[in-house]
């Protein structure tokens, strides 16, 4: 990256309130960590005291209210976190272009739809008999397509991903590596002393514009669909069980659990490490907080809850305080008890 101020500004639509635009940029950072060569930005209250101590050339901010130190060249922007991001993209280390072909050590079936000439299949991936890779789709490394896989246009499966036999994946979906897509769902009942395996014979079905993290298991349905709704945005190490429905342009974050047969609604939010029992329904636009245990089902649409189990914030906030107030009262009790037995 070697870039000026004045070019920075032009790039995201800035205006620059102070600073020489011919000085030279070489870098972004975070506002902890740039220096003087680096672009950086602000755009939450809680960074406040990071933006009045940072060392950044140049800071992205949305007002003029907020206190940048002098030394940083300032450019107002609608949004920092979107023009910081126009910057990453086109400084930042892009990802491989796409280039055509099928690798020779890859192997694609004899019967499988795959255009060499419109979609990319890199070094040791498999694709299996009978399946379909749409334009513009490209198979990572040693990534696994199985028997019967339809796959959309223009879709990224990244190295080491497995897409089991009978999924379907629309278009524009990225998978990233390590991501499993159609694996048994966890299925058994005890008969005579033993866990006997109930067969999962139903597939995955990911819509279009979906994107699923590094290391995210989403299971086959028993029968029928597990479904990803479209523009859905699965984190890392999600777990996604059975004939699971999750609506359209909902987040996913990382390490949450959600158990078979739940049906959730549109843009719901279910943050870090987040439970959900099986069985259940959560409304539309809910959010629910980290480590939030969700055991009955949340039907009204839009509130925000915590905790376990899972419950509206405010009430969530008044239980928590209520036993911290605890230790006092206890000592309370035992003063009054004194008294009563003198």
């Amino acid at each position: 990256m070697k870039t000026t101020v004045a070019e920075i500004t032009t790039l995201v639509s800035g205006e620059l309130l102070r600073g020489n635009p011919e000085a030279e940029l070489t870098n972004f950072a975070a506002l902890d960590q740039a220096d003087g060569s680096c672009v950086s930005f602000f755009g939450n209250a809680k960074y406040l005291e990071q933006l009045q101590g940072t060392k950044a050339g140049l800071v992205l901010m949305p007002s003029v209210e907020a206190p940048a130190p002098e030394t940083a060249a300032v450019v107002l922007v609608e949004n920092p976190l979107v023009a910081f991001d126009t910057i990453v993209r086109q400084y930042g280390v892009k990802p491989p272009e796409f280039v055509a072909g099928v690798h020779e050590s890859a192997w694609v079936a004899p019967d499988a739809a795959v255009n060499a000439g419109e979609v990319s299949v890199l070094a040791n991936a498999t694709v299996s008999a009978g399946a379909s890779i749409g334009k513009g789709s490209r198979i990572g490394a040693g990534a696994l397509i199985g028997e019967g896989v339809v796959i959309g246009e223009d879709c990224e499966i990244g190295p080491n991903v497995t897409v089991r036999e009978g999924c379907i994946i629309g278009d524009r979906v990225i998978l990233h590596p390590g991501a499993v897509v159609g694996a048994d769902g966890f299925g058994f009942e005890f008969i005579e002393g033993r866990h006997q395996k109930i067969e999962q014979l139903g597939i995955v079905r990911v819509e279009d514009d979906v994107e699923i993290g590094a290391s995210t298991t989403v299971d086959r349905a028993r029968f029928g669909e597990t479904v990803i709704g479209e523009g859905t945005k699965i984190d890392n190490q999600v777990q996604i069980g059975h004939n699971v429905i999750i609506g359209k342009h909902c987040i996913i974050v990382a390490q949450t659990g959600i158990s078979g047969s739940t049906r959730i609604g549109n843009y719901v939010t279910l943050a870090a490490q987040c439970g959900v029992a099986g069985h259940l329904e959560i409304a539309d636009q809910v959010t629910c907080g980290g480590r939030s245990g969700v055991i009955q089902s949340i039907t009204e649409p839009g509130g925000t809850y915590f905790g376990y189990p899972a419950r509206p914030l405010k009430e969530d906030r008044r239980e928590s305080m209520r036993i911290k107030q605890l230790g006092g009262l206890l000592k309370r009790v035992k003063a009054i008890e004194k008294k009563i037995g003198e």
